[in-house]
């Protein structure tokens, strides 16, 4: 079935400036799982639908563990987003993504422990597929879109995601490079996990801002200097969603070949007589389709 598509866009403050936006308004949305981090901020770019949430506030009041994520995917969904899509400061693990340049990730390393993150439980269990955990059209459009804005792009890469809000220890940064991971990170998880139990297409671009504290020429990371180099992405980052809004233009969505937006047929696992009615009533957005079904 093909609908109209309408991209959430889950990063910093700096991309609500994209030039053009139409209909502009901040919405407050509740959610059963609490506030979101902020107001969602609805717009319209060359006639599609845009829905913007500051992960951290705009004022960036709240540090990785403290955001909701729940209700931050929650409100995402109920403000009627087909895909999610996230931009992300973040280090690198590898000498080959070095500062400046845009990582499209593929895969992800959960080392986060403070969060909630699922929305089911005890009442209602399901298991959903994370094999392929980001939606593989979403992220070959973003990385199209990154190129043509003028980024260096790497299409695939496996984010780390840690509790923060410190950074690595040497000891640390050196075993993730030992696993194989190529950027390290502290607000992909459980936001990709989140969006795939909604059964939202999500997919990550990490901003390179830094070489985690492995690399022996380059420095300690210090936010002065990340902060530096977002803003010098700052540009490519307003023009990749841009270009990638304008490619959708005229287009009519259908769902991917992934099976995300009807990954829960076959991941709920307690029967409909078992269910708890308080946790399906919170669940309406996210499991609706499958569960008025």
């Amino acid at each position: 079935m093909s609908k109209d598509w309408v991209i959430g866009i889950l990063g910093g403050s700096g991309l609500y400036d994209i030039d053009g936006l139409d209909n502009r308004e901040w919405i407050e949305i509740d959610t059963p799982w609490g506030k979101p981090s902020d107001q969602i901020l609805f717009a319209e770019l060359d006639g599609i639908k845009l829905r913007f949430l500051p992960r951290h506030g705009r004022a960036h009041a709240l540090s990785p563990s403290d955001v909701n994520y729940r209700a931050n995917i929650d409100a995402l969904k109920r403000a009627g987003c087909t895909d999610i899509l996230s931009l992300s400061a973040v280090g690198s693990l590898q000498e080959q993504y070095p500062p400046g340049d845009f990582v499209v990730v593929d895969q992800f390393i959960d080392r986060t422990f403070k969060r909630e993150k699922s929305f089911f439980g005890a009442g209602c269990v399901a298991h959903v597929s994370l094999a392929d955990p980001v939606c593989e059209r979403l992220a070959e459009l973003a990385a199209n879109a990154a190129e043509q804005a003028g980024a260096t792009v790497h299409r695939g890469g496996t984010y780390l995601a840690i509790e923060g809000p410190q950074f690595s220890t040497r000891a640390e940064s050196q075993l993730y490079r030992q696993w194989g991971c190529d950027i390290i990170g502290m607000t992909n998880m459980p936001e990709a996990k989140l969006a795939r139990e909604a059964e939202l297409p999500y997919a990550t671009i990490g901003m390179v801002t830094d070489y985690d504290c492995w690399h022996d020429v380059h420095g300690n990371v210090d936010v002065a200097a990340v902060i530096e180099v977002l803003l010098r992405n700052a540009d490519k980052a307003r023009e990749t969603v841009r270009i990638l809004v304008n490619s959708l233009s005229g287009t009519e969505r259908e769902n991917g070949p992934q099976g995300i937006e009807t990954n829960l047929d076959v991941a709920l696992i307690t029967s409909p007589e078992n269910r708890e009615a308080k946790l399906l009533a919170k669940l309406d957005a996210v499991a609706g389709r499958v569960l008025k079904a």
